[in-house]
Protein backbone atom coordinates (compact mmCIF):
# COMPACT_ATOMS: atom_id res chain seq x y z
CA UNK A 1 0.00 0.00 0.00
CA UNK A 2 2.87 2.51 1.10
CA UNK A 3 4.33 1.66 -2.52
CA UNK A 4 0.60 2.56 -4.06
CA UNK A 5 0.85 5.52 -2.36
CA UNK A 6 4.19 6.42 -3.26
CA UNK A 7 4.00 5.90 -7.13
CA UNK A 8 0.48 7.89 -6.37
CA UNK A 9 2.39 10.62 -5.13
CA UNK A 10 5.42 10.50 -7.91
CA UNK A 11 3.05 10.99 -10.44
CA UNK A 12 1.06 13.48 -8.60
CA UNK A 13 4.82 15.59 -8.45
CA UNK A 14 5.19 14.66 -12.11
CA UNK A 15 2.41 16.10 -13.33
CA UNK A 16 2.13 19.35 -10.97
CA UNK A 17 5.93 19.68 -12.33
CA UNK A 18 5.06 19.41 -15.65
CA UNK A 19 2.07 21.57 -15.32
CA UNK A 20 4.77 24.43 -14.06
CA UNK A 21 7.49 23.82 -16.16
CA UNK A 22 4.80 24.40 -18.92
CA UNK A 23 3.18 27.57 -17.76
CA UNK A 24 7.49 28.68 -17.20
CA UNK A 25 6.97 27.61 -20.71
CA UNK A 26 5.20 30.55 -22.31
CA UNK A 27 6.96 34.08 -21.09
CA UNK A 28 3.56 36.04 -22.53
CA UNK A 29 -0.13 35.12 -23.61
CA UNK A 30 -1.46 36.46 -27.08
CA UNK A 31 -5.69 36.84 -26.66
CA UNK A 32 -6.78 35.90 -30.03
CA UNK A 33 -10.93 36.97 -30.40
CA UNK A 34 -12.60 35.39 -33.40
CA UNK A 35 -16.01 34.55 -34.44
CA UNK A 36 -17.67 31.06 -34.10
CA UNK A 37 -17.73 28.29 -36.81
CA UNK A 38 -20.95 28.79 -38.33
CA UNK A 39 -20.03 33.41 -38.58
CA UNK A 40 -16.74 32.40 -39.67
CA UNK A 41 -15.10 29.43 -39.76
CA UNK A 42 -11.49 30.11 -41.68
CA UNK A 43 -11.08 33.33 -38.80
CA UNK A 44 -11.73 30.51 -36.24
CA UNK A 45 -9.20 27.91 -37.77
CA UNK A 46 -6.42 30.33 -38.11
CA UNK A 47 -6.50 30.72 -34.01
CA UNK A 48 -6.13 26.57 -33.80
CA UNK A 49 -3.38 26.85 -35.71
CA UNK A 50 -1.47 29.44 -33.72
CA UNK A 51 -2.70 27.16 -30.27
CA UNK A 52 -0.78 24.14 -32.51
CA UNK A 53 1.55 26.10 -32.66
CA UNK A 54 2.26 28.05 -29.79
CA UNK A 55 0.05 25.62 -27.05
CA UNK A 56 -3.16 26.96 -25.38
CA UNK A 57 -2.58 29.51 -22.22
CA UNK A 58 -4.68 26.76 -20.33
CA UNK A 59 -1.92 23.96 -20.76
CA UNK A 60 0.98 26.36 -20.60
CA UNK A 61 1.09 27.55 -23.82
CA UNK A 62 0.70 31.16 -25.24
CA UNK A 63 -2.38 31.47 -26.95
CA UNK A 64 -6.10 32.91 -25.18
CA UNK A 65 -8.55 31.91 -27.58
CA UNK A 66 -12.55 33.21 -27.24
CA UNK A 67 -15.04 33.88 -29.84
CA UNK A 68 -18.13 36.10 -29.74
CA UNK A 69 -21.47 35.82 -30.18
CA UNK A 70 -22.98 34.79 -33.44
CA UNK A 71 -25.62 37.47 -32.77
CA UNK A 72 -22.97 40.30 -31.87
CA UNK A 73 -24.70 43.64 -33.10
CA UNK A 74 -27.13 42.35 -30.32
CA UNK A 75 -24.58 41.58 -27.89
CA UNK A 76 -22.00 44.27 -28.07
CA UNK A 77 -21.37 44.88 -24.38
CA UNK A 78 -21.08 40.93 -24.03
CA UNK A 79 -18.49 41.39 -26.85
CA UNK A 80 -16.65 43.99 -25.24
CA UNK A 81 -16.60 42.76 -21.87
CA UNK A 82 -14.55 39.82 -22.43
CA UNK A 83 -12.15 41.43 -24.80
CA UNK A 84 -11.44 43.58 -21.36
CA UNK A 85 -11.47 40.20 -19.23
CA UNK A 86 -8.06 38.97 -21.47
CA UNK A 87 -6.30 42.24 -19.97
CA UNK A 88 -6.80 40.92 -16.87
CA UNK A 89 -4.17 38.49 -17.29
CA UNK A 90 -0.62 40.05 -16.00
CA UNK A 91 1.16 37.75 -18.54
CA UNK A 92 -1.30 39.24 -21.20
CA UNK A 93 0.74 40.97 -24.01
CA UNK A 94 -0.88 41.14 -27.22
CA UNK A 95 -4.43 40.94 -28.35
CA UNK A 96 -5.68 40.43 -31.93
CA UNK A 97 -9.26 40.57 -32.43
CA UNK A 98 -10.58 38.89 -36.02
CA UNK A 99 -12.93 40.34 -37.67
CA UNK A 100 -13.36 43.53 -36.10
CA UNK A 101 -16.71 43.70 -35.53
CA UNK A 102 -18.95 46.47 -34.22
CA UNK A 103 -17.40 47.35 -30.69
CA UNK A 104 -13.74 46.52 -31.46
CA UNK A 105 -12.65 49.98 -31.10
CA UNK A 106 -14.32 50.85 -27.65
CA UNK A 107 -13.10 47.29 -26.20
CA UNK A 108 -9.44 48.03 -27.21
CA UNK A 109 -10.10 51.73 -26.05
CA UNK A 110 -10.50 50.02 -22.31
CA UNK A 111 -8.03 47.73 -22.45
CA UNK A 112 -5.36 50.43 -23.52
CA UNK A 113 -6.81 52.46 -20.29
CA UNK A 114 -6.02 49.55 -17.97
CA UNK A 115 -3.36 47.89 -20.16
CA UNK A 116 -1.04 50.76 -22.12
CA UNK A 117 1.52 47.95 -22.48
CA UNK A 118 -0.78 45.71 -24.26
CA UNK A 119 -0.38 45.38 -28.13
CA UNK A 120 -3.96 46.01 -29.93
CA UNK A 121 -4.26 44.40 -33.69
CA UNK A 122 -7.27 44.66 -35.61
CA UNK A 123 -8.26 41.75 -38.44
CA UNK A 124 -11.14 43.56 -41.44
CA UNK A 125 -12.37 46.04 -39.21
CA UNK A 126 -15.86 46.78 -39.47
CA UNK A 127 -15.98 50.46 -38.07
CA UNK A 128 -14.81 53.21 -39.93
CA UNK A 129 -10.95 53.51 -40.73
CA UNK A 130 -10.67 56.69 -38.44
CA UNK A 131 -12.48 55.13 -35.45
CA UNK A 132 -10.22 51.70 -35.71
CA UNK A 133 -6.87 53.37 -36.25
CA UNK A 134 -7.72 55.84 -33.37
CA UNK A 135 -7.73 52.56 -31.34
CA UNK A 136 -5.89 49.91 -32.45
CA UNK A 137 -1.81 49.53 -33.15
CA UNK A 138 -2.32 47.88 -36.41
CA UNK A 139 -5.29 47.19 -38.40
CA UNK A 140 -5.46 45.07 -41.51
CA UNK A 141 -7.92 45.32 -44.18
CA UNK A 142 -8.85 43.43 -47.28
CA UNK A 143 -7.92 46.35 -50.06
CA UNK A 144 -11.67 47.65 -50.73
CA UNK A 145 -10.37 49.93 -52.85
CA UNK A 146 -8.04 48.13 -55.37
CA UNK A 147 -10.57 44.96 -55.29
CA UNK A 148 -13.60 47.18 -56.21
CA UNK A 149 -11.34 47.51 -59.48
CA UNK A 150 -9.66 44.03 -59.69
CA UNK A 151 -12.59 41.73 -59.19
CA UNK A 152 -14.50 43.42 -62.10
CA UNK A 153 -11.17 43.38 -64.15
CA UNK A 154 -11.36 39.25 -62.82
CA UNK A 155 -14.35 38.74 -63.80
CA UNK A 156 -14.16 40.26 -67.44
CA UNK A 157 -11.37 38.09 -67.89
CA UNK A 158 -13.74 35.55 -66.97
CA UNK A 159 -16.51 36.31 -69.89
CA UNK A 160 -18.66 38.57 -67.16
CA UNK A 161 -20.82 40.78 -68.90
CA UNK A 162 -23.00 41.43 -66.15
CA UNK A 163 -21.92 42.00 -62.61
CA UNK A 164 -24.10 41.66 -59.62
CA UNK A 165 -22.96 43.40 -55.94
CA UNK A 166 -25.17 41.64 -53.58
CA UNK A 167 -25.72 43.11 -49.51
CA UNK A 168 -28.00 44.80 -47.10
CA UNK A 169 -28.10 48.17 -45.09
CA UNK A 170 -25.75 47.53 -41.76
CA UNK A 171 -23.13 46.40 -44.79
CA UNK A 172 -23.32 49.29 -46.62
CA UNK A 173 -23.19 51.70 -44.37
CA UNK A 174 -19.21 50.32 -43.51
CA UNK A 175 -17.70 53.12 -45.05
CA UNK A 176 -14.77 50.55 -46.60
CA UNK A 177 -17.78 48.44 -48.36
CA UNK A 178 -19.67 51.37 -49.55
CA UNK A 179 -16.69 52.93 -50.89
CA UNK A 180 -16.00 49.64 -52.72
CA UNK A 181 -19.96 49.10 -54.11
CA UNK A 182 -19.27 52.67 -55.68
CA UNK A 183 -15.81 51.67 -57.05
CA UNK A 184 -17.37 48.43 -58.26
CA UNK A 185 -19.76 50.59 -60.21
CA UNK A 186 -17.47 52.60 -61.26
CA UNK A 187 -15.08 49.98 -62.89
CA UNK A 188 -18.04 47.96 -64.63
CA UNK A 189 -18.80 51.61 -66.81
CA UNK A 190 -14.86 52.24 -67.00
CA UNK A 191 -14.38 48.08 -68.32
CA UNK A 192 -17.85 47.77 -70.05
CA UNK A 193 -19.86 45.67 -67.68
CA UNK A 194 -23.53 46.62 -66.24
CA UNK A 195 -23.33 46.91 -62.65
CA UNK A 196 -26.51 45.24 -60.67
CA UNK A 197 -27.50 45.99 -56.74
CA UNK A 198 -29.57 43.06 -55.42
CA UNK A 199 -30.88 43.06 -51.78
CA UNK A 200 -30.38 40.29 -49.61
CA UNK A 201 -31.36 39.90 -45.43
CA UNK A 202 -28.76 40.70 -42.95
CA UNK A 203 -27.98 37.66 -41.25
CA UNK A 204 -27.40 39.31 -37.68
CA UNK A 205 -31.30 40.61 -37.98
CA UNK A 206 -34.55 38.18 -36.71
CA UNK A 207 -34.22 35.79 -40.26
CA UNK A 208 -30.89 34.79 -38.76
CA UNK A 209 -28.27 32.74 -40.69
CA UNK A 210 -30.33 30.07 -41.98
CA UNK A 211 -33.31 32.68 -42.91
CA UNK A 212 -30.58 34.46 -45.24
CA UNK A 213 -29.51 31.66 -46.75
CA UNK A 214 -32.75 30.34 -47.71
CA UNK A 215 -33.29 33.84 -49.31
CA UNK A 216 -30.51 33.57 -51.05
CA UNK A 217 -31.15 29.58 -52.62
CA UNK A 218 -34.63 30.74 -53.83
CA UNK A 219 -33.28 33.67 -55.49
CA UNK A 220 -30.38 32.61 -57.52
CA UNK A 221 -32.05 30.90 -60.26
CA UNK A 222 -34.66 34.14 -60.67
CA UNK A 223 -30.99 36.23 -61.04
CA UNK A 224 -29.67 33.74 -63.29
CA UNK A 225 -33.33 33.84 -65.98
CA UNK A 226 -33.33 37.66 -65.55
CA UNK A 227 -29.13 38.68 -65.99
CA UNK A 228 -28.39 35.73 -67.88
CA UNK A 229 -25.30 32.98 -67.16
CA UNK A 230 -22.70 35.35 -68.14
CA UNK A 231 -22.93 37.39 -65.00
CA UNK A 232 -20.37 37.39 -62.16
CA UNK A 233 -22.11 37.97 -58.55
CA UNK A 234 -20.49 39.02 -55.38
CA UNK A 235 -21.62 39.30 -52.14
CA UNK A 236 -20.46 41.13 -48.86
CA UNK A 237 -21.84 38.24 -46.43
CA UNK A 238 -19.61 34.89 -45.06
CA UNK A 239 -23.29 33.35 -44.83
CA UNK A 240 -24.55 34.21 -47.95
CA UNK A 241 -21.23 32.81 -50.03
CA UNK A 242 -22.04 29.05 -49.86
CA UNK A 243 -26.04 29.25 -50.65
CA UNK A 244 -24.31 31.16 -53.79
CA UNK A 245 -21.96 28.66 -54.95
CA UNK A 246 -24.24 26.44 -54.63
CA UNK A 247 -26.84 27.57 -57.06
CA UNK A 248 -24.46 29.19 -59.27
CA UNK A 249 -23.03 25.49 -59.96
CA UNK A 250 -26.64 24.66 -60.23
CA UNK A 251 -28.01 27.33 -62.92
CA UNK A 252 -24.79 28.89 -64.56
CA UNK A 253 -23.14 31.86 -63.55
CA UNK A 254 -19.79 33.43 -62.57
CA UNK A 255 -17.91 33.56 -59.33
CA UNK A 256 -14.41 35.64 -59.37
CA UNK A 257 -13.93 35.59 -54.92
CA UNK A 258 -16.20 35.88 -52.08
CA UNK A 259 -15.99 39.28 -50.01
CA UNK A 260 -12.89 37.51 -47.72
CA UNK A 261 -12.06 34.85 -50.10
CA UNK A 262 -10.80 31.06 -49.26
CA UNK A 263 -11.12 27.86 -50.96
CA UNK A 264 -12.77 26.97 -47.70
CA UNK A 265 -15.30 30.29 -47.84
CA UNK A 266 -18.23 28.60 -48.98
CA UNK A 267 -17.41 26.23 -51.54
CA UNK A 268 -16.88 23.19 -49.37
CA UNK A 269 -20.67 22.74 -48.30
CA UNK A 270 -21.52 24.39 -51.97
CA UNK A 271 -19.77 21.17 -53.33
CA UNK A 272 -20.42 18.56 -50.77
CA UNK A 273 -17.02 18.10 -49.39
CA UNK A 274 -15.23 17.11 -46.72
CA UNK A 275 -12.02 18.43 -46.30
CA UNK A 276 -11.47 16.83 -42.39
CA UNK A 277 -8.33 14.99 -43.36
CA UNK A 278 -6.75 18.07 -45.40
CA UNK A 279 -7.72 20.52 -42.41
CA UNK A 280 -5.26 23.02 -42.72
CA UNK A 281 -2.91 22.27 -45.24
CA UNK A 282 -4.54 24.77 -48.41
CA UNK A 283 -2.24 23.64 -51.10
CA UNK A 284 -4.32 19.84 -50.71
CA UNK A 285 -7.91 21.90 -50.20
CA UNK A 286 -7.07 23.99 -53.25
CA UNK A 287 -6.45 20.68 -54.84
CA UNK A 288 -9.61 18.72 -54.00
CA UNK A 289 -11.75 21.62 -54.30
CA UNK A 290 -10.54 22.48 -57.86
CA UNK A 291 -11.08 18.89 -58.83
CA UNK A 292 -15.05 19.32 -57.78
CA UNK A 293 -15.29 22.37 -59.16
CA UNK A 294 -13.92 21.52 -62.69
CA UNK A 295 -16.20 18.01 -62.27
CA UNK A 296 -19.40 20.50 -61.94
CA UNK A 297 -18.16 22.20 -65.05
CA UNK A 298 -16.96 25.44 -63.37
CA UNK A 299 -13.62 25.44 -64.72
CA UNK A 300 -12.77 28.66 -65.77
CA UNK A 301 -15.50 30.43 -63.90
CA UNK A 302 -14.65 30.15 -60.11
CA UNK A 303 -12.37 31.72 -58.82
CA UNK A 304 -10.56 32.17 -54.87
CA UNK A 305 -7.34 33.14 -53.42
CA UNK A 306 -4.83 30.36 -53.08
CA UNK A 307 -5.12 30.35 -48.94
CA UNK A 308 -7.59 31.80 -46.73
CA UNK A 309 -7.94 35.30 -45.89
CA UNK A 310 -9.58 34.44 -42.53
CA UNK A 311 -7.03 31.84 -41.66
CA UNK A 312 -3.90 33.79 -42.79
CA UNK A 313 -5.34 36.68 -40.88
CA UNK A 314 -5.83 35.26 -37.73
CA UNK A 315 -2.79 33.14 -37.85
CA UNK A 316 -0.73 35.96 -39.48
CA UNK A 317 -1.73 38.61 -37.04
CA UNK A 318 -0.91 36.35 -33.86
CA UNK A 319 2.45 35.34 -35.52
CA UNK A 320 3.27 39.08 -36.14
CA UNK A 321 2.13 40.14 -32.52
CA UNK A 322 4.62 37.26 -31.24
CA UNK A 323 7.81 38.40 -33.34
CA UNK A 324 7.11 42.64 -32.01
CA UNK A 325 7.11 41.25 -28.58
CA UNK A 326 9.76 39.35 -29.29
CA UNK A 327 11.86 41.98 -31.04
CA UNK A 328 12.33 40.21 -33.99
CA UNK A 329 9.45 42.81 -36.14
CA UNK A 330 8.76 46.00 -35.65
CA UNK A 331 4.73 47.58 -35.59
CA UNK A 332 4.91 49.48 -38.72
CA UNK A 333 6.92 47.91 -40.67
CA UNK A 334 4.84 46.71 -43.56
CA UNK A 335 7.19 44.21 -44.85
CA UNK A 336 7.30 42.66 -41.08
CA UNK A 337 3.56 42.39 -42.04
CA UNK A 338 3.56 40.77 -45.39
CA UNK A 339 6.37 38.19 -43.52
CA UNK A 340 3.93 37.17 -41.32
CA UNK A 341 1.38 36.63 -43.78
CA UNK A 342 3.43 34.63 -45.62
CA UNK A 343 4.25 32.18 -43.36
CA UNK A 344 0.63 30.99 -43.85
CA UNK A 345 0.87 31.52 -47.32
CA UNK A 346 4.25 30.00 -49.60
CA UNK A 347 3.97 30.69 -52.97
CA UNK A 348 1.12 33.44 -53.42
CA UNK A 349 1.88 37.34 -53.81
CA UNK A 350 0.68 40.15 -51.64
CA UNK A 351 0.45 43.60 -52.00
CA UNK A 352 -0.72 46.10 -50.68
CA UNK A 353 -0.87 49.96 -49.33
CA UNK A 354 -1.54 52.15 -46.26
CA UNK A 355 -4.65 53.30 -46.14
CA UNK A 356 -5.59 57.18 -47.61
CA UNK A 357 -8.28 59.10 -45.90
CA UNK A 358 -10.55 60.44 -48.16
CA UNK A 359 -11.77 63.78 -46.49
CA UNK A 360 -8.06 64.80 -45.43
CA UNK A 361 -6.06 62.95 -48.27
CA UNK A 362 -4.13 62.03 -45.19
CA UNK A 363 -2.10 58.30 -45.32
CA UNK A 364 -2.52 56.47 -41.88
CA UNK A 365 0.49 54.87 -40.61
CA UNK A 366 -1.64 52.09 -38.75
CA UNK A 367 -3.94 50.49 -41.17
CA UNK A 368 -2.96 48.25 -44.67
CA UNK A 369 -4.91 47.52 -47.24
CA UNK A 370 -4.02 43.83 -48.53
CA UNK A 371 -4.53 41.55 -51.40
CA UNK A 372 -3.65 38.49 -53.30
CA UNK A 373 -3.57 37.12 -56.48
CA UNK A 374 -6.87 35.82 -57.50
CA UNK A 375 -6.63 31.59 -58.57
CA UNK A 376 -9.38 31.02 -61.04
CA UNK A 377 -9.63 26.77 -60.87
CA UNK A 378 -8.98 25.08 -64.16
CA UNK A 379 -7.09 27.86 -65.25
CA UNK A 380 -4.43 28.78 -62.48
CA UNK A 381 -3.26 32.56 -60.95
CA UNK A 382 -4.78 35.58 -62.86
CA UNK A 383 -2.13 38.59 -62.17
CA UNK A 384 -4.37 40.35 -59.93
CA UNK A 385 -2.01 41.70 -57.68
CA UNK A 386 -0.07 43.32 -61.09
CA UNK A 387 -2.58 44.97 -62.06
CA UNK A 388 -2.21 49.10 -62.07
CA UNK A 389 -5.23 50.68 -60.11
CA UNK A 390 -5.98 53.66 -61.79
CA UNK A 391 -5.24 56.51 -59.41
CA UNK A 392 -8.81 57.88 -59.81
CA UNK A 393 -10.23 54.87 -58.17
CA UNK A 394 -8.84 56.02 -54.52
CA UNK A 395 -10.89 59.21 -54.48
CA UNK A 396 -14.30 57.75 -55.24
CA UNK A 397 -16.35 57.88 -52.56
CA UNK A 398 -19.12 55.62 -51.04
CA UNK A 399 -23.06 56.72 -51.96
CA UNK A 400 -24.69 58.51 -49.24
Amino acid sequence: MKKLVAVVLVLAFLVVGADVFAQAKAKFHIGVVTGTVSQSEDDLRGAEQLIKEYGSVKDGGMIQHITYPDDFMSQQETFISSVVALADDPLMKAIVINQSIPGTAEAFKRVRAKRPDILLLSGEPHEDPLVIQGAADLALSADFVSRGYTIIWAAKQLGAKNFVHISFPRHMSYESLGRRRAIMEQACKDLGLNFYFETAPDPTSDVGVAGAQQFILEKVPQWIQKYGKNTAFFCTNDAHTEPLLKQLFAYGGIFVEADLPSPLMGYPGALGLDLSKEAGDFPAILKKVEAAVIAKGGAGRFGTWAFSYGYTLTAGLGEFAKRVIEGKAKKDSMKDVFDSLGKYTPGAKWNGAYYVDMGTGVRAKNQILIYMDTYVFGKGFLPTTQQKVPEKYYTIKMHN
